[in-house]
């Protein structure tokens, strides 16, 4: 891993490419580095010129009032002229993801990084298609070859002890290995420093932690996250049933800024000097608000002699190649990965154990670790089960016309033939991937960038498996990727605050929780939509309405609000709880402060998202302009017979 100094990361920070300052809003009596005086009125810049020129002087009080989408594009070439420097997602998007032209439908909906493109699929699909032509000729029939689905594949879980799983190591298929080796490159993450598992979910690497970690002796928990996340609930309930003491950061309303002096003082308590803290869960942004927190807060944290957890899910696509790992290096880091954008969200999780930290962590259950195998299609697994280990090998061999062909299209670098072969009784059945030599597709490689460490693999005898969408990733570079989602979420914001209700208050249409229009915030969104009187609609009634219009949209929960005294009579009105009921839910004070909050709509922006993406969902928003624009849609619903189906919040 290569090491950053802190003088190198400030140069990368002022630069503007870098997500997150790591010297910025740091707590004061913190002796670093300053920004210079240019960052920060570059980034007062940005702002100001968002404010200034994105519908200057204009509100917007009727949905047919809005500018076309032809004008507003216009308009926001002019007030952000370096977004044409990112039309290279633009053909990326057109050529692997057409799906998400050809469908009609927004996503924003997903909060992480996908592994394959659509196209990817599509080539599979198309492969299929010519075997099957194949078979129906008069062409002599032959076995079908056993091939991997890949960029398919399933998982199967793990037993055992995950402190002797990683101090030994386990069963690893080349195929694991092989996308071990190429996350955690795209990661930036050294295998020397850190040992790496996958997880069924974010959820599941959450409760590997908590079900490790030395509770009884380091007894605290810290979070820091101001909405609440299924996976640190269950890490909370776990680590709590083995003797932790739970706490949370706190933020202020209505910006929702974390509560700095409280946080302080939860991390310098006293300690014995003999023993650590606790464990610091720490998120680098919030992935409902967009809110970024200064990194700095992992070394206070270490230097009181607290354990480090980053929370890596909600980061951007290649916000790692500027988070200063060499710097903080935490004793955890989790983060997730879903298939193909837009189209298959399922994936997996990453748990990451930094290897000196080995020794902290104590004999557990590894419920939820999992090895990943190439899925293979059902018309396979029956012609599998008709025949032994032999005549299947013996198909694997048939055709190798066809095998070679395939060869050029899956994600691996050279032909495979996989062995199935059955374990114990309640033991799911294995692939065995043997490798051939990788020979033949090396110069038909899509991704030209990645050709020769290709070559150099095969040539090496390792196992390579393409991930298409982390290569265009890496081709793009993290200030294409930054730089475009800085421009289209400050855009939507702006375009947001423009929405009045055309009463004599000129009331906001919506209300943004957390950061507004800011050079550093991130490409998430939490807001409700509210009527002329103030009240919000039920943000999953907004998710649905969205849904009809090919939007996809997803709600949360913010909680662990801290209300000023100014603040006291709103903290009544705003304060609810997930069920919808008003802020006296038990009358246990305590209790009522962690399961009070406020429920929230939010979008989320990826790297694919483009300037129509967030006007649709502008657009769309503004239809509540129209008073009788809900009533009309639950009069649709009654009649055309449709069940609303309430869905449950999708916020990890």
């Amino acid at each position: 891993m290569k090491s950053l100094s802190q003088n190198e990361v400030s140069k990368v920070c002022l630069q503007g490419c870098c997500p997150t300052l790591l010297f910025n809003s740091s707590p004061q009596s913190h002796n670093i580095l300053k920004p210079r005086n240019s960052s920060s009125q570059c980034r007062h810049s940005f702002a100001a010129t968002t404010t200034s020129s994105v519908f200057p002087n204009t509100k917007f009080t009727n949905h047919e009032s809005l500018p076309s989408f032809h004008e507003s594009f216009s308009e926001f070439n002019q007030v952000y002229p370096q977004y044409s420097e990112t039309e290279q997602v633009d053909k990326v998007r057109a050529k692997e993801y057409c799906h998400l032209s050809f469908s009609n439908h927004t996503c924003l909906d997903y909060i992480g990084t996908g592994l394959f493109s659509c196209y990817q699929r599509q080539q599979l699909q198309h492969l299929d298609a010519s075997k099957t032509q194949i078979a129906s000729s008069s062409t002599p029939p032959q076995s079908p070859p056993q091939y991997s689905d890949i960029p398919f594949f399933s998982i199967s879980y793990k037993t055992g002890n995950l402190k002797a799983l990683l101090l030994h190591g386990g069963h690893e298929s080349k195929f694991e290995a092989a996308m071990r080796r190429r996350i955690m490159k795209f990661l930036n993450i050294s295998e020397k420093d850190y040992f790496m598992v996958f997880t069924a979910n974010r959820t599941a690497a959450f409760k590997l932690v908590a079900d490790s970690y030395p509770f009884q002796s380091s007894k605290k928990l810290l979070t820091v996250y101001d909405y609440e996340s299924e996976a640190v609930e269950a890490m909370i309930s776990y680590s709590e049933k083995r003797g932790a003491k739970a706490m949370s950061a706190e933020f202020s309303w209505p910006r929702l800024r974390m509560q700095s002096t409280k946080l302080r003082k939860m991390i310098e308590s006293k300690r014995n000097k003999k023993k650590k803290n606790g464990l610091f869960v720490f998120p680098l942004h919030s992935r409902v608000t967009g809110a970024r927190y200064p990194y700095l807060w992992m070394s206070i944290a270490q230097e009181n002699g607290w354990h480090v957890l980053i929370d890596a899910c909600a980061l951007g696509p290649k916000d790692m190649d500027s988070f200063g790992l060499s710097l903080f290096r935490p004793e955890f880091l989790i983060c997730s990965f879903y298939k193909v954008f837009g189209e298959n969200p399922s994936g997996f999780g990453c748990l990451f154990v930094k290897k000196s930290a080995l020794s902290v962590l104590e004999s557990s259950s590894i419920a939820g670790i999992v090895n990943l195998m190439p899925e293979r299609r059902q018309d396979q697994l029956s012609e599998d089960s008709s025949g032994n280990d032999v005549e299947i090998e013996q198909k694997s061999a048939a055709s190798s016309l066809q095998e070679e062909e395939l060869a050029s299209l899956t994600s691996f670098s050279g032909r495979i033939h996989t062995t199935q072969f059955e374990g114990g009784e309640g033991e799911a059945s294995e692939l065995q991937i043997i490798e051939v030599p990788a020979d033949v597709d090396g110069a038909q490689r899509s991704n030209e960038n990645h050709q020769d460490k290709n070559v150099q693999d095969s040539e090496n005898g390792r196992f390579y498996t393409e991930c298409r969408c982390l290569d265009q990733l890496d081709s793009l570079g993290l200030r294409v990727i930054t730089n475009r989602a800085r421009y289209l979420i400050n855009w939507l914001v702006n375009s947001m605050l423009k929405l009045k209700h055309p009463n004599t208050e000129g009331a906001p249409l919506v209300k943004i929780y957390g950061p507004k229009i800011k050079f550093d915030r991130g490409a998430a969104l939490a807001f409700n939509v509210c009527d002329w009187k103030g009240e919000k609609v039920e943000p999953v009634l907004v998710q649905k309405l969205a849904d009809r219009n090919n939007i996809s949209l997803s709600y949360g929960f913010l909680h662990h609000i801290w209300f000023a005294d100014k603040y006291a009579e709103e903290k009544g009105r705003v304060l609810q709880s997930k069920e919808g009921k008003g802020q006296d839910v038990t009358g246990n004070k305590k209790k009522d402060r962690y399961n009070l909050g406020v429920t929230v709509v939010t979008a989320a922006l990826n790297f694919l998202s483009n300037f129509e993406d967030v006007y649709k969902l502008w657009a769309f928003v503004a239809r509540f302009l129209d008073a009788d624009f809900v009533e009309k849609e639950r009069w649709r619903y009654t009649a055309i017979n449709q069940k609303t189906v309430e869905a449950a919040p999708d916020i990890q």
